[in-house]
């Protein structure tokens, strides 16, 4: 590593909830970095566990930041950011952790154009044993300029908060989060309002694991139409942000381009195929969502066999019947629903088209 990049300071913000357990294993982890010049900020968002003993047995080797009054994700990043001093900014969620390279592994690959880098992770279980990867290998990271998909589509190929790192004078543009829009998924919004800044690196090598529980805010596999249904307002919270930003900077983007996006499609389907009644947009149709989920899977930067796939998998959610179209909505959002058939003939599939 260079003489300059080992100066460049770099802040590690770790955001904590009720996760006593899990947080010793992410402090250890920033401060085990292979990296010189490291500080590591630790927020605790009004935990009711037993954080905040985690918190102090750390003494002066971590910043603490206790909030008195739970303020949700948002919140806790935009505490830990008015607390660091940084040119490199990480939030990595108290349930994951880095490896000891990920710091300089990051910093070696900063140019002065990229504002944001984004690197793959392990899924990992709570015993901390490698289940897959994520992103997927074979799903490619969107790099360099993003903002045409942006502007076209509102989603790029990236990350979770704990496989992120943003440049300050990025943050400082865009930063504090909006904290009731982005209670939850406040990385959704650094996401997409960065890259309007500058540049986005990829590093595909893993530099951190993504622990996967029964608790993770993000798997709701009992509950498929809460989530839908919280995605969904997440992406129109997005598409609002972004088009503030992009609009301070001369860019425009489409009232529609949630609808040139298949992600959001997904689950904007799941949404109304599963309770329909509490589905947020009146007007849509399952063959009208469908169809335009078929027609944006082909724009995809994926493999044509990936790609046909997914836009035959939309099709057949808009045209059977709702009981069957609600199962293969379920075999393909939620992992522990598929048949055993179904999880082999996948991995296969995700073998061959890799």
């Amino acid at each position: 590593m260079h003489s300059i990049q080992d100066r460049l300071p770099v802040s590690i913000i770790i955001a904590n909830y009720n996760y006593a357990r899990f947080l010793r294993h992410a402090i250890e982890s920033a401060l085990g970095q292979d990296y010189g010049e490291v500080e590591v900020i630790v927020v605790d968002d009004a935990s009711t566990d037993n954080s905040a003993e985690v918190i102090a047995s750390y003494g002066p080797r971590i910043k603490a930041c206790l909030r008195e009054a739970n303020g949700g994700h948002a919140a806790a990043f935009n505490t830990g950011f008015a607390a660091s001093r940084g040119a490199i900014v990480l939030f990595l969620d108290a349930d994951d952790y880095l490896y000891p390279n990920a710091v300089s592994e990051i910093i070696g690959q900063f140019d002065g154009d990229v504002v944001q880098m984004q690197f793959r992770l392990h899924i990992v279980d709570e015993r901390q044993r490698v289940q897959d990867v994520f992103p997927p290998p074979e799903v490619p990271f969107d790099s360099g300029d993003v903002t045409p998909q942006l502007l076209r589509r509102a989603r790029y190929q990236t990350t979770v908060t704990s496989g992120l790192a943003f440049t300050r004078s990025a943050l400082d543009n865009i930063m504090p989060v909006p904290e009731q829009e982005f209670r939850q998924g406040a990385d959704g919004y650094l996401v997409t309002l960065a890259p309007l800044h500058g540049k986005v690196g990829s590093i595909d090598t893993c530099l951190g694991a993504y622990r996967m529980h029964g608790s993770n805010h993000s798997v709701f596999a009992e509950k498929l139409g809460q989530r839908a249904r919280w995605r969904v307002q997440h992406d129109f919270h997005r598409l609002h942000a972004l088009s503030h930003q992009a609009e301070e900077v001369g860019l425009e983007v489409p009232p529609d381009a949630n609808l040139r996006d298949p992600t959001h499609i997904e689950e904007r389907l799941a949404s109304l195929c599963v309770d329909h009644r509490r589905h947020p947009v009146a007007e849509d149709s399952r063959l009208s969502l469908a169809a335009a989920g078929a027609a944006a899977s082909m724009e995809m930067n994926v493999s044509l066999r990936r790609r046909a796939m997914l836009a035959a998998w939309f099709l057949s959610v808009g045209l059977l019947p709702r009981r069957m179209a609600q199962a293969v909505l379920s075999w393909k959002l939620v992992a522990s629903s598929r048949p055993a058939f179904l999880t082999r003939l996948s991995k296969t599939i995700r073998y061959v088209m890799g």
